[in-house]
This record gives C-alpha cells, structure tokens and sequence, in this order.
C-alpha cells in the first residue's frame, strides 16, 4: 500500500504544479509575454517541488478544505473576468 501512496503523491504534487505553469502559460499568452511564460514555468517547477516536500500534508483534512476554498476562489475570479469581457 505504501507504493499507491508515493505515487498519488507524486500525482498531486505533478497536478500542483502544474496548476500554477498552465495559469501562467494562459496569462503569457494573454499578454503575448515569452517572458512570463519561462518564469511561470520556473514557478509551477518550483511549487511542484515545494508539494513533493510536505506531499503528506495534501491528506489533512484542514489542506483538503483550504484547497477547495481555494479552487472556489479561482472559479470565482475566472467567472468574474469571463463576465466583464463578453
């Protein structure tokens, strides 16, 4: 059981961070920034180590609720930038 554990870990950790390089991705290819582009990739690395570091921690149940209100926030602000451009 001990090897599903690692790699669900693994899995979020990749999932993490891969969260912040698309945001940035998107974000450069708003602005038209290759710039932007390499340091959020930089960062989404950088946070997909960080969350292999405190992996564990992704199984607390405080993390898993702050998560989704963080989740909620971004549907929120993609909703709200969606709303005032159409």
């Amino acid at each position: 059981m001990v090897p599903e554990e690692n790699t669900d870990k693994k899995g979020t950790a990749e999932s993490f961070g891969e969260i912040f390089r698309s945001f940035g991705e998107a974000l450069s290819e708003i602005f038209n920034d290759p710039q932007l582009k390499e340091k959020a990739k930089e960062f989404g690395d950088s946070a997909a180590m960080a969350a292999k570091t405190f992996g564990s921690r992704f199984q607390d149940d405080d993390v898993k609720a702050r998560f989704r209100e963080a989740g909620q926030a971004a549907q929120d602000f993609g909703k709200s930038i969606t709303d005032r451009f159409k």
